[in-house]
């Protein structure tokens, strides 16, 4: 039996040894061995409810209810058990129920107007009806008949917020403080209704009370100027601010949010010696120092995205981070943000670096394995991601991206069956994501391709284009290896259209396309688009050896020396190349 389950049991025998606390059960009193016919029928009630307490506590609360409801029939006037139906009925979510809790508890209340938890019930049930109105009324009603009960004015007082009655909220944060004192309570409330309805030099004067009773309460000042903030009193409460930090050199906290109101009023001058300052102090939260990274980083990813660099901003908020990595090298939300800056601003060795930093450490969300990947391939680390994408799949076994940058990089490192095998995975994880699902089937093929295995590797082929017909890689890639195959050149020819049409600049589709048209023997059409190619300035080896292939179909073998020459001092490796220099011909 578990603890929770022996604590109920015991509960329940007691029951039957002493009366509930704190309700006030108004049994009539009996004289031992009454048998008169209203004994009997008070002990009958009180069985009952001493059953219905049982289940009650058992949260078995419809026999609770039934039980209750056979001890009020025998004894109607037991306020007691009113209360106990009101308290069930309370725990429903539905309106009958409540309305149903509302009556019973006020049948309570005309049995016994002295009872506190009584008036408690009353409210929360009024408040669950939204009829705030009334739950005033019960503690307005408990406050004048229930001595001690004042700690309920905080409770009234956000009643009458909610019922939208500010002035009588701001009477009984009043009325608090005559019996509690001066609170943040009581005081940032008023301040805040007081803003609300436009009497702002009230306000502040309730404000300005409350700072000169707490002088040295930092909490009480950020709690205040944040207040400030929110309702647009910015310039006041960083006036607040500044008065209270120079006062108060080690108050880092509200330094710290003294920075970032500067930042929010565009006085980035006086915000960054600030924030040096800070990014300095050790005993300044780290939590908050990633937080204000984030948001320059946030602003500088919004200004590359409109392509308006700030490199002065870039680098001011490396070296915050410098800071914060010198002294809290094993945080890793530290190395998080700082593989993000470094994203941000293209160094993305550095955001490798850090990046690696984080997942080393400890665990981390799947954003950041996510990018730690894509910053790999990216850098053609191929090791690395093959690696991490298999670690963060312990964690992650269901995201088809990291399938996907497992695949792609054991493509790149020829693990062609592995690479299927992650390929399917992912394949079968990303459904629901059409676009990446045609990167998949792209890779497949690919795969498939270099495996010779022709007839998935164009089924895959098929299936990326149904997905997304724009999807140029595939298309650039199906047709390029249709024609090294010799194989359905016509079609190969129409993607390969399709594929310069869409992108009339591109130097490796410009590429394909004139080598489909080389093999289907449209020499002229072939030089057309090659020189297209190479007037881009981006042309490389390959694209000088086709163009020298085409001349010299076209009869231009002085000139088609020329280009393999060209491809040659480009790629000196290629013996094929040397050939066709050496003898002036073509070797298929």
């Amino acid at each position: 039996m578990n603890f929770s389950i022996r604590h109920k049991v015991l509960i329940i025998f007691l029951l039957g040894i002493f009366a509930l606390p704190g309700l006030g059960v108004a049994q009539k009193k009996k004289k031992p061995g009454d048998d008169s016919p209203q004994g009997i029928r008070l002990r009958e009630a009180e069985f009952y409810f001493t059953e219905g307490e049982k289940f009650f506590i058992l949260e078995d609360y419809a026999k609770a209810l039934l039980y209750y409801q056979r001890s009020l029939e025998i004894n109607p006037d037991n306020g007691t058990v009113h209360y106990k139906i009101a308290e069930v009925l309370s725990k429903s979510t539905k309106q009958d129920d409540l309305i149903k809790a509302s009556i019973s508890i006020e049948r309570a209340l005309d049995f016994d107007k002295t009872n506190k938890y009584f008036y408690l019930l009353a409210a929360n049930v009024y408040n669950s009806l939204a009829r705030f109105d009334k739950a005033a009324q019960a503690y307005e009603a408990m406050l004048d008949n229930v001595r001690g009960s004042e700690e309920f004015l905080y409770e009234l007082a956000a009643v009458y917020q909610y019922a939208n009655k500010p002035e009588e909220a701001i009477r009984t944060y009043t009325r608090a403080e005559a019996v509690f004192g001066l609170t943040d309570i009581s005081t940032l409330q008023k301040t805040r209704l007081l803003l609300e309805a436009g009497k702002t030099k009230e306000a502040l004067a309730e404000g300005e009370k409350l700072l000169n009773a707490y002088p040295d309460e930092e909490s009480f000042v950020m709690a205040l100027t944040e207040l400030l903030s929110q309702k647009g009193f910015r310039n006041e409460a960083i006036q607040y601010l500044e008065n209270f930090v120079k006062k108060n050199e080690s108050a880092g906290t509200s330094k710290m949010l003294l920075a970032g109101f500067y930042r929010d009023t565009q006085q980035e001058a006086k915000a960054r010696p600030l924030l040096s300052q800070l990014f300095s102090d050790p005993s300044v939260d780290v939590s908050s120092k990633v937080i204000v990274i984030s948001a320059y980083n946030a602003e500088l990813h919004q200004a590359k995205m409109k392509g308006q660099a700030d490199p002065e901003k870039e680098k001011f908020v490396v070296e915050l981070f410098e800071k914060v990595l010198t002294s809290n090298p094993e945080t890793t939300n530290v190395h998080v943000v700082g593989g993000d800056l470094y994203l941000t601003i293209g160094r993305d060795r550095d955001a490798m670096k850090e990046y690696s930093a984080a997942v080393a450490q400890g665990e981390v969300s799947f954003e950041v394995w996510e990018n730690l990947l894509f910053v790999e391939t990216k850098l053609e680390q191929w090791d690395n991601a093959i690696a991490h994408s298999e670690t963060a799949l312990e964690f992650f076994p269901n995201h088809a991206i990291i399938y996907y940058y497992n695949g792609y990089s054991l493509i790149r490192k020829r693990m062609y069956r592995e690479a299927v095998s992650s390929l399917e995975q992912a394949k079968r994880l990303s459904l629901s994501d059409p676009k990446l699902a045609s990167e998949v089937n792209g890779l497949i093929g690919d795969s498939y391709n270099a495996l010779k295995d022709y007839v998935k590797s164009d089924k895959a082929y098929e299936d990326a284009l149904v997905l997304n017909p724009e999807n140029w890689i595939v298309l650039n890639n199906y047709s390029f290896f249709l024609a090294m195959r010799k194989e359905n050149l016509d079609k190969a020819e129409k993607m390969s259209a399709t594929l310069i049409k869409n992108n009339p600049d591109n130097p490796t589709f410009l590429d394909t396309h004139a080598w489909v048209l080389y093999l289907r023997q449209k020499y002229k059409d072939a030089k057309r688009v090659i020189e297209r190619a190479i007037t881009t300035g981006k042309a490389n080896a390959s694209h000088f050896e086709h163009y020298g292939d085409i001349l010299y179909q076209l009869g231009e073998v002085d000139n088609a020396v020329k280009q393999w020459e060209k491809a040659r001092g480009l790629n000196a490796k290629s013996e094929t190349l040397n050939k066709k220099i050496a003898n002036r011909k073509i070797y298929e």
